[in-house]
């Protein structure tokens, strides 16, 4: 059993106050560490909807300003009041 199993096993054991303290104490550390230069967190920017979407840009054929076609706009306004 590795030390991060051990010492969750027994957080899950310390009632929601004394895991809170675990907890503070566990981010304190973490911000000693940041302080010596020991310790970067990881950039947590996330992902775009463009990234995760990039391969379906352009699988559909369509007008390339949907906006500007008043027909679409008034098809669409009437799906969405139904």
């Amino acid at each position: 059993m590795t030390i991060e199993e051990i010492i969750i096993d027994k957080v899950k054991i310390l009632p929601p106050d004394k895991q809170q303290e675990a907890l503070d104490f566990v981010e304190f550390l973490l911000a000693k560490m940041q302080n010596q230069g020991l310790y970067n967190q990881p950039n947590k920017s996330g992902i775009s909807a463009l990234s995760l979407a990039q391969e379906y840009v352009g699988c559909v054929e369509a007008a390339s300003d949907l906006s500007t076609n008043k027909d679409y706009m008034d098809t669409l306004f009437l799906i969405s009041s139904k």
